[in-house]
């Protein structure tokens, strides 16, 4: 990304984060009651958070520990308003809606109710409706912003380190016999850079070798933006690669390619990583075997990269044998679904921040957003991933290392 294009994105995103931080900080004003002293700091702690945030991306590698403390700090907080605003823009249309409401009933004629009820009047201590629908939006508010924050809070602290192992059994009509029950970990998006560095890489490697799996696959966006990454998760993959019987196999994702694809599989290569790149090998024997194919990711043309090339990833593959294929986007499904019978992709971070809603699945036009999918006689899974794009935070969707056992 170029300097210009940088200080663009920059540019919109303060203007944007500033006029959803006002818009959060009168709404807590008015809700929480503060005193003008208390608005004040509020608006400063705001201020330094979407400051914060933007300048943990600008630190290099050389500056990790400042670059993590700014950014979940920063990350939270601007999370933490987004998700404040989404919660507080029904509540106020509710509380407009109610105001009319209750400006209508005031110029409509006259009940025609009993003499006796019209005239009744509420216990002297009882509130009157007006104050009483006072107390609620200011209640109601009040909550959207304290449940905006706090789930934003606990996603950065906690949520990203909520690691979930999940095992799926996968079936394959075409599976030889004598590799029923084969395991594959798949580990995608880890995203290596400021929030995901040797403490996670670390825990993931401990997960992995408790799954005891015949091969590990990594689908893509291995690294987060940054090339001066690429060293350590080298050093990770190759790590990985005394808990497997087969190896390790990649492909890159869209975000190596941001970072520099060709060096990023390079060194993979070097760490005795098998990259996968439009080409596939043979697991297992002459006797019993599968073909596990990769492709290059669809963004690759946009960085001068061959792209996916699905008959170049089989060719020579035998048809009587199982083929799976590694593939980061699950956009490309529709298209791989008719050479592969299970597609192992990811990408989408399982929606990563998927409070009550998961945003992934009304955004994505595929709609393949996590787990397992069946169509005709092939299959797909969309892994979680395991690090976090964008704020560090995850809600509703944790990390996730996959164990598929294949069975006939």
């Amino acid at each position: 990304m170029s300097l210009a294009l940088r200080i663009g994105v920059s540019l919109i995103v303060v203007l944007l984060a500033s006029g959803v931080a006002s818009y959060v900080e009168r709404r807590a004003s008015w809700a929480f009651g503060l005193s003008r002293s208390s608005r004040r700091a509020l608006a400063s702690v705001v201020a330094l958070g979407i400051v914060a945030a933007l300048v943990s991306r600008a630190l290099g590698s050389e500056h990790a520990q400042l670059a993590l403390a700014l950014g979940m700090f920063g990350g939270a907080t601007l999370l933490g308003l987004v998700i404040s605003s989404v919660f507080l823009l029904p509540v106020d249309i509710a509380q407009l809606a109610a105001r009319k409401l209750a400006r209508a009933r005031g110029r409509a004629p006259a009940s025609s109710a009993p003499a006796v009820e019209r005239q009744s009047e509420p216990a002297p201590d009882a509130p009157s409706m007006p104050e009483r629908r006072a107390f609620l939006a200011r209640a109601a508010a009040g909550g959207a912003i304290t449940l905006g924050m706090g789930s934003a809070f606990y996603g950065t602290l906690f949520g990203r380190h909520d690691y979930s192992v999940e095992t799926v059994p996968i079936r394959l009509a075409k599976l030889p016999r004598a590799l029923d029950g084969l395991s594959i970990v798949q580990l995608s998006d880890i995203h290596v850079g400021t929030f995901v560095g040797e403490r996670e890489l670390a825990a993931a490697l401990e997960l992995v070798g408790r799954a005891r799996p015949d091969l590990v696959v990594l689908t893509g966006d291995l690294i987060d933006h940054e090339i001066q990454y690429a060293p350590m998760l080298a050093r990770f993959t190759r790590a990985l690669k005394s808990c497997t019987r087969y190896g390790v196999f990649a492909v890159p994702g869209n975000h190596d390619h941001y970072a520099g694809a060709a060096t990023v599989m390079r060194m993979l290569g070097e760490a005795g990583t098998e990259v996968l790149l439009n080409r596939h090998v043979r697991i297992g024997d002459e006797r019993a075997s599968i073909v596990l194919a990769g492709v290059d990711d669809v963004a690759g043309p946009r960085f001068g990269s061959a792209g996916p090339e699905l008959s170049q990833a089989f060719a020579g593959a035998p048809d009587d044998l199982p083929r799976v294929l590694l593939s980061h986007n699950p956009v490309f499904f529709p298209r791989s679904r008719r050479h592969a019978d299970l597609t192992l992709s990811g990408h989408t971070h399982g929606g990563q921040i998927t409070l009550f809603v998961n945003p992934a699945k009304l955004v994505l036009r595929h709609g393949l957003v996590r787990g397992h999918y069946a169509v005709g006689d092939s299959q797909l899974y969309v892994n979680r991933g395991f690090g976090t794009a964008g704020p560090p935070a995850r809600i509703g969707s944790p990390p996730e290392i996959t164990k598929l056992v294949l069975t006939t």
